[in-house]
Order: structure tokens, then sequence, then C-alpha cells
């Protein structure tokens, strides 16, 4: 890997996957890449970071924040208004995910993105993309929540949002096929989990 670690808020992450970032970043000192939690800028030095961090005033992502429960906040970020944010976004998550191949056209995608709140701002927790126009109904085109932050709950609820929001648009709703290893166990446990409810009251 030519990126080994992540460092991103308080969290340093140890990375899966390679992601095509620019040359000039092959080959950052001890493999490590700093990116600013809020707007998503990477840089290769911890002084880099620092010096971004007093100078970014930053504190959610950009976009509507389309749903608040307590200090769980979820943002819908337009490709089109907000490339840079959204393409970064799409570096960040090919780390992660293997299968991941939605680089720099972003501008067809919405992006919903999870953060959890406090006094210092909105922090980023995961997020999932979908089509603005999907000719098959897929309401996820990726799905992927940090490492540090996964069996928490917040892959359920990224699913169960996704859903909700197709529900309210007045359509049926899939994930796009196929799923990713880490996707169909995500989508398995959220259907178990809801069965489980149905039948429990039923």
């Amino acid at each position: 890997l030519r990126i080994k670690s992540i460092r991103i808020g308080v969290y340093e992450v140890d990375t899966w996957y390679d992601a095509p970032f620019p040359e000039e970043y092959a080959a950052v000192p001890e493999g490590k890449l700093y990116m600013c939690e809020f707007c998503l800028k990477y840089m290769k030095s911890p002084f880099g970071a620092e010096r971004h961090r007093t100078k970014c005033t930053t504190l959610h992502p950009p976009g509507d924040e389309v749903y608040r429960d307590g200090n769980i906040s979820i943002f819908e970020v337009d490709g089109r208004l907000n490339k840079i944010y959204c393409q970064n976004l799409c570096l960040l998550s090919k780390m992660f995910l293997d299968h991941k191949s939605l680089f720099y056209d972003v501008e067809p995608f919405l992006f919903y993105v999870m953060t959890e709140v406090d006094a210092n701002g909105a922090h980023f927790v995961g997020y999932f993309s979908k089509e603005k126009r999907s000719p098959k109904d897929f309401n996820v085109s990726c799905i992927m929540t940090l490492p540090v932050r996964q069996k928490s709950g917040w892959g359920n609820l990224l699913i169960d949002f996704s859903y909700l929001l197709t529900l309210k648009e007045g359509r049926y709703g899939t994930p796009e096929r196929p799923l990713s290893k880490l996707g169909a166990i995500a989508y398995g446990r959220y259907w178990q989990l809801a069965v489980y409810k149905v039948l429990r009251n039923a």
C-alpha cells in the first residue's frame, strides 16, 4: 500500500486498499496521510494538517442538513455543487472498499454524510451515495462507515435512512448490485434485525 494509514480527527486508521491519489502523494512520510474530518482536504504532513486546522472554518459537510436526532446529523451533499468534497469522499472510501470505482465523476450523485455532533463540530462517521436519476431505482450506489466506527449500529442507521428517503420519494428501492462482501454482511444484518422486529411485534 502506498498510503498505509490516515489520520482523520482523533482517529488513526489503517487502510485496506490503495486509492488513486495524485502521484505526489505516492510517497508520504511513514505512509501516513492526514485528512480534515470536516472539509476532507488531505495533506502529507502533520505540520500541514495543523496549519490547515488553524485556518479551516468548516465545521460540517457542505449541503443541507436533512436529518437530526440528538447528536446525529445527516447532510445531503450534491456532487455537482460540491465536487471537490465529494471527490475527496470517494478517495477516502476507496481506502476501505475494494470494489469502489467512482472517484471523479461525482456530478450525477447525491451523497448523504452521517456525522456525530459536539461542541467542536460535526464529526465524520460514514456516508452513502446514490444516483440522482437511477433507471433501476437503486437507492444506494456506495455505502461506507469508517472502520473505527463500525459494529456500533451506524451502518444500520445509514441503510434505514436510505429506505426512509426512498419511501418519502414514493418509490421502491434497492442497493446497487452486486453488493460487496462487507455490503452483503451489512444488509444481511439489517434485514435480520428488521424481520426480528416485525416478528416480535406481531
